[in-house]
């Protein structure tokens, strides 16, 4: 699973907000994705609307899984770098560049801790589009 976060960076925010929006793009589209290719009454004999919708479906799963994965561990591993630099503040805390060093990092981390909820709004509108036009043709198993 670590395939697909290894383009993730951690270490400029910018850049990982935009990683995470480029992979956000299989929920960007769902609605246009589901318009496409599940079939409307007329051509429902045309195309297989089961296997089709269950495709589908894992992919946003692997979607969400791979960005959840990239999060995480972008949490990681600024929480490491956050728990360095307070240590190092406890040997000196006059250090200015040290102070402003881990206010930056502390910051870094809470907005990347509010990209779960961000992530987590985006997963559940797409799951939500997805059990609207594919409940007739395809049942996700349930999750544990």
């Amino acid at each position: 699973m670590a395939a697909p976060s290894a383009g993730v960076s951690c270490e400029d925010f910018s850049e990982f907000q935009e990683t995470l929006r480029a992979m956000r793009t299989i929920d960007d589209r769902i609605v246009h994705e589901l318009n496409t290719t599940i079939p409307t009454v007329s051509f429902a004999g045309k195309v297989d609307a089961t296997q089709t919708c269950k495709q589908l479906y894992e992919s946003l799963i692997a979607a969400h899984r791979s960005r959840e994965y990239a999060i995480k561990n972008c949490i990681a591993q600024t929480s490491t770098v956050v728990n360095k630099l307070r240590d190092e503040r406890l040997k000196d805390a006059d250090d200015l560049a040290l102070i402003k060093q881990l206010r930056k990092e502390q910051t870094k981390l809470k907005l990347m801790q509010s990209e779960l909820n961000v992530e987590e709004v985006v997963n559940d509108r797409s799951l939500k589009i997805f059990n609207e036009r594919c409940r007739i043709h395809y049942k996700p198993p349930k999750s544990p």
